[in-house]
């Protein structure tokens, strides 16, 4: 037993382009922020990254079977810290997101991904595999959906969003056939068309950043202006990029929060084309490497936890890459392993730390 649990048996090359994407993040916060109000903020991530790296490693030496078992503990207090943050929670630019913990503020909305993803994986290996009832989806829903509801009253869209791919991750792993999925599809359409129209759940500047990205010269200076700086900054990049510390848009502070939403439009600018496909070849690389794990995984449950973590990240990637280009709205979700923020980076690193858990203990029966 004790041979298959060793750091041996560890993903390195998988920690390697971690450690990699860590290393650019941090010289980009540098970069961007040495002439701003910002300034310092490298050091802070630098920081965060080595507690999430700890954090990972022990991680992943707890049983991930082990961590199922607590699951329902877990997902309790998760909603409890959900209600605590719109009764005390603190609150910044119009919305309670965080509870202060003396220096430091706490984002529960961030950790609850993680809980999310090891309770769907619990739940559909408890299904053994089987055709999905109805009622077997009407409850994962139910699961997802309570804190999604309680993250969205904060308002925090973004986050809200990013709980969606582990229920579906966890729908399609778990044997949802295709019409069941068409059903799903179609009642999903008619509820956001519904919340769109209502005017009660999304409120007015969340409808604006939902549509600015499609003209944003319509409000140039409003709810276009961040998408705007964002184009500009893209393109002035070129090929090869201006420099690092050389990016007029993001120096002359006219991209909007150039270390965290819009770093790789930072990076795009000062890197290029060429420094941006290297980016996302190096999140394809890491992806395929957690899709590589979860094919190995000693049972359903860790193929779901992998796929689960598989799925946020993809997410995560593809809207904040989108919105920095133009393709999709802004939300305010982090870039992984690049934005600074240390509820992002503790999150994803204990969901590397899970990742790791099941790799290292795929020759266990």
């Amino acid at each position: 037993m004790r041979r298959f649990l060793g750091f041996r048996d560890f993903d390195w090359p998988l920690f390697g382009m971690v450690m990699l994407l860590c290393t650019i993040s941090v010289l980009e916060i540098y970069s961007a922020t040495m002439h701003t109000k910002y300034s310092g903020f490298h050091t802070k991530q630098m920081l965060w990254i080595c507690g999430g790296v700890v954090a990972m490693f022990i991680f992943a030496k707890i049983d991930y079977h082990k961590l199922i078992d607590l699951v329902p503990w877990a997902y309790g207090v998760c909603l409890i810290a959900l209600v605590a943050v719109k009764l005390v929670g603190t609150k910044v630019l119009g919305a309670r997101r965080w509870i202060k913990v003396g220096p430091m503020h706490f984002q529960p909305s961030e950790w609850v991904k993680l809980i999310l993803i090891l309770a769907v994986a619990r739940y559909f290996a408890n299904l053994g595999g089987r055709r999905l009832s109805w009622r077997d989806i009407f409850k994962a829903f139910v699961m997802v959906g309570i804190p999604m509801v309680l993250v969205l009253i904060q308002p925090d869209m973004g986050t809200t969003l990013t709980y969606v791919p582990i229920l579906v991750a966890g729908l399609f792993l778990g044997g949802i056939n295709l019409r069941q999925a068409l059903i799903l599809m179609t009642c999903c359409v008619v509820l956001v068309a519904g919340a769109w129209t209502s005017g009660k759940v999304l409120k007015p500047y969340q409808k604006a950043r939902l549509t600015s990205f499609v003209n944003p010269d319509n409000d140039p200076k409003g709810a276009g202006y961040q998408i705007r700086q964002s184009l500009i900054a893209v393109g002035s990049g070129g090929v090869w990029g201006k420099g690092a510390e050389k990016g007029t848009q993001t120096q002359g502070d006219f991209l909007p929060i150039p270390h965290a939403d819009f770093i790789f439009a930072a990076f795009g600018e000062e890197h290029g084309f060429v420094g941006s496909l290297f980016v996302l070849l190096l999140y394809f690389f890491i992806l395929m490497r957690l899709i590589q794990n979860a094919q190995t995984a000693a049972d359903l449950s860790g193929s779901l936890i992998i796929m689960g973590v598989v799925a946020v990240l993809t997410f995560q990637i593809a809207v904040n890459v989108g919105m920095v280009i133009g393709f999709m709205p802004v939300t305010g979700i982090p870039l992984p392993l690049m934005s600074y923020g240390g509820s992002s980076v503790l999150f994803t690193f204990l969901a590397l730390g899970a990742a790791m858990n099941v790799r290292m203990r795929r020759f266990v029966n």
